[in-house]
């Protein structure tokens, strides 16, 4: 019989939520979903997109990864070994003015986030005289998240529509 691990658990529990929040709730849209095993180092990712019901200005992220250690240690029954996952938020938006923007983006995921890595990506064009640039903010949790963790989904959800519709006032001033 299959046992499924600490990774495939946490990855139904958020697919459950934000589906739900789409199909149920429809407070937002899922826009997005990859579900990726690395097949040099064996690692696995899985990211679903989403952003706030009819808004495509802000999206926002969920990337669920664990590694062949962890995987291993966990399957193994390694012990010691205390098996999780990585988590990272991802948000994105597309701003006007990044000398401005972006420090108010990083203050509005400070505050939510105020004990995890925040960090923010610029892209645009080289050789053009840009008039918008792509944000992507990732708010970093340093540390392993684990099946115990699993009834704080749907707050942490709850807390990312919250954050989204933030970051979208702040795109539309």
């Amino acid at each position: 019989m299959f046992d499924p691990t600490v990774y495939d658990n946490l990855k139904v529990g958020f697919e459950n939520h934000l589906y739900d929040m789409d199909n149920l709730d429809e407070r937002i849209q899922i826009t997005g979903r990859k579900d990726r095993l690395e097949m040099a180092v064996m690692s696995r990712e899985f990211m679903l997109q989403f952003c706030l019901r009819d808004r495509l200005e802000v999206t926002g992220e969920v990337v669920l990864s664990s590694s062949l250690e962890e995987l291993a240690a966990e399957i193994l029954e390694t012990p010691g070994a205390h098996p999780g996952c990585r988590l990272e938020l991802r948000f994105g938006m597309i701003v006007k003015e990044p000398e401005t923007q972006c420090p108010a983006i990083r203050l509005i995921l400070q505050q939510s986030w105020p004990e995890q890595r925040v960090c923010q990506n610029i892209l645009y064009i080289f050789d053009e005289q840009p008039s918008t640039f792509n944000v992507t903010a990732h708010v970093y949790f340093d540390r392993s998240v684990y099946e115990d963790q699993m009834g704080d989904i749907p707050e942490l959800c709850e807390h990312m529509v919250n954050v989204m519709d933030q970051l979208l006032q702040l795109n539309n001033q």
